[in-house]
């Protein structure tokens, strides 16, 4: 994951329009936005309140009524929306309140204080889950049509239409944000897991390509110094080869470091047969296969599966001698290409599979092979299998 995108999954959720908020005031100023368009509805309390129509007791606890819910109003949606929904004791108590308030003053104080339950419908549906607020949001038309019997019914007949889709409009613009957000976490962890599944193909290349051309160096350099007293012309002929190794080893890092590189079987093959005879092992390699129609991802697997046995041969077996056999077989899942390595070793230390073979099952798998790695009686086999043609769409099976 980049360092942007570690920043982003850590930012405070965006209240729409625009992405995400780049600092906790931006995120409120959005926040007062979408709560504020609401209050609106109090322009018919306010009205009320300063007409004069209420004696100067009844003028104050209005204010001071209407006061405590404005206020629990923004207490609550400036706390929770945005948020994951969820129904707690605290906010079962908020809208509670705030409903109880909207009704106290509605009947005390007339119908021009009906336009409250806009506000609780408001907040049922920004914080509330979408099954509570369902029948919540109802419910607070249904009050409000109670209310209204007593106050003006036709009043109360032109709010309940508001009422409900202002309530169920706010489940809406609620849901869309923690969409969005959650699309944002998501966004951010497949990076997270396309970084990681890069640096295991790195890993991968890395171990395959060095653990090859180390082996091959090793065993060239210890042929070199046993040479050089007596045969000092095949010891510098085994320098240059080193030399050469080293410096192909040193281009197939590059190229894995950048994701091109793509080994083919024949030349694999020939390598192979140059790495047994420097170890002294007998090899019986064959002659060029025949790969026509084979995808290139699944030669370049088995030219991956052939250097991974080579390299385990050289280094672990102490075997004498190598059978490589390519051929191709039909089965029940259509046409493979099949590689076999086997040799007489001891098929290494025994300790269960090591790197380079279970980042080798990953390799086939990724190809739609499958690997197998079996002890002889005398000996070790490993065979590769891969599709010899395009992978079978399993859909049309059905």
């Amino acid at each position: 994951m980049t360092p942007d995108q570690s920043n982003e999954s850590r930012r405070e959720p965006n209240i729409l329009p625009g992405g995400p908020a780049r600092n906790r005031r931006e995120l409120w100023r959005r926040k007062l936005l979408w709560i504020g368009v609401w209050l609106v509805f109090l322009s018919s309390p306010v009205h009320d309140l300063v007409s004069g129509n209420h004696g100067a007791g009844a003028t104050a606890a209005g204010w001071l009524g209407l006061a405590v819910f404005v206020s629990l109003y923004l207490a609550l949606l400036f706390r929770n929306m945005g948020d994951a929904p969820f129904v707690s004791t605290l906010v079962g108590a908020l809208i509670g309140s705030m409903a109880v308030l909207a009704t106290v003053l509605s009947l005390t104080m007339g119908s021009a204080w009906l336009g409250l339950y806009c506000y609780v419908s408001v907040a049922c549906g920004s914080v509330l889950p979408m099954r509570a607020a369902f029948w919540t949001i109802p419910g607070t038309g249904a009050v409000l049509l109670l209310v209204g019997l007593r106050s003006d019914e036709e009043e109360a007949l032109n709010l309940l239409l508001l009422v409900l889709l202002i309530g169920f409009a706010m489940t809406g613009v609620s849901q869309l944000v923690r969409t969005t957000v959650e699309l944002r976490k998501a966004r951010a962890t497949v990076a997270q897991l396309a970084a990681n599944e890069e640096r295991l193909r790195l890993a991968r290349d890395l171990h395959d390509l060095l653990g090859h051309s180390l082996s091959l160096i090793t065993l060239k350099s210890e042929l070199a110094g046993r040479m050089l007293p007596d045969h000092p012309d095949k010891a510098a002929r085994q320098v240059a080869d080193i030399e050469q190794v080293s410096r192909q080893a040193l281009v197939d890092v590059r190229e894995a470091v950048t994701g091109y590189r793509r080994p083919r079987l024949a030349s694999e093959l020939a390598g192979a047969e140059v790495a047994l005879t420097a170890a002294g092992v007998v090899a019986a390699i064959p002659a060029e296969p025949d790969l026509d129609g084979v995808p290139e991802e699944s030669e370049s697997a088995l030219a991956w599966a052939l250097r991974e046995a080579i390299t385990n041969v050289v280094r672990h077996s102490g075997a004498t001698r190598c059978a490589v056999d390519v051929v191709r077989r039909q089965t029940l899942d259509g046409p493979v290409v099949e590689l076999r390595v086997e040799d007489d070793g001891s098929g290494g230390s025994g300790k269960g599979p090591g790197n380079g073979l279970t980042g080798l099952t990953e390799r086939l798998e990724k190809a739609s092979g499958a690997l197998e790695a079996v002890r002889l009686k005398k000996g070790f086999r490993l065979t590769a299998r891969v599709p010899a043609g395009p992978a079978p769409d399993i859909g049309s099976r059905t």
